[in-house]
């Protein structure tokens, strides 16, 4: 087969402990769940179901620990915000997945970034329309390395927070998370057939905000480590 293009080759995210990389296949958001943040986004949180939404494979940018990754500030907005988020990735396909089978699907774990043009994102919620441009625009996702399930455990509870030139500005637990990431893996399961190389962002809690740049921000997640991130 002859392609007019040749097929750019998959975002691979490095495994910790070996020279693996985890090749990137779709790339799942969840909104609005931690409760805090559904309240200070202007929502009343309940139990209802999760709702989901997608990045491009490619908005992914890998993070090496140690570095730090140089963002450039995206076109098109005035209100660039920070959500820090624990990141599941599947590692076995699968769909209508029951809840107490979810974690076998899932592969490992890694700190990510949701970056957001919030301006944009209001504007098009205001106008009932997608959030694409708010929230899957170029290098809007990045990763630090995945961390194999089997090393790390699985997260029920476990500390996640991001400071901004040293300041805290999240600072939360995955215990706070109101679907689980069983739950949220079995739910999403039952729209999207899951295969090995998805990557879910679990949501971020309270405290987003504007970063400028020159900024550097620092997100982390117990037993996951940090990431570090300026812009520029």
């Amino acid at each position: 087969m002859a392609f007019v293009f040749p097929p750019e080759a998959p975002v691979g995210v490095p495994v910790a402990g070996s020279d693996a990389q985890f090749a990137v296949r779709r790339v799942y958001c969840v909104g609005r769940n931690y409760a805090a943040h559904a309240r200070e986004m202007g929502f009343d949180p309940d139990r209802e179901p999760p709702f989901f939404f997608c990045k491009p494979a490619d908005a992914v940018v890998p993070v090496a620990y140690g570095d730090t990754l140089d963002l450039a500030y995206p076109s098109q907005t005035q209100n660039y915000h920070y959500e820090a988020e624990l990141v599941a990735v599947i590692g076995k396909s699968g769909s209508d997945i029951a809840a107490g089978d979810a974690l076998d699907h899932v592969f490992g774990y890694a700190v990510g970034l949701d970056m957001t043009r919030r301006d944009l994102q209001m504007k098009m919620r205001e106008m009932g329309r997608p959030w694409e441009i708010g929230k899957a625009f170029d290098r809007s996702a990045p990763i630090g390395p995945i961390h194999r399930a089997s090393d790390v455990g699985h997260f029920e509870k476990g500390s996640l927070w991001l400071t901004v030139n040293g300041e805290s500005r999240q600072k939360s637990d995955v215990s706070h998370l109101i679907w689980s990431v069983a739950e949220t893996v079995a739910d999403l399961s039952k729209f999207f057939r899951l295969e090995p190389g998805d990557v879910i962002y679990t949501g971020t809690p309270e405290g987003v905000g504007a970063v400028g740049r020159g900024d550097v921000m620092t997100v982390g997640v117990e037993r996951l480590g940090e990431l570090r991130v300026r812009i520029v």
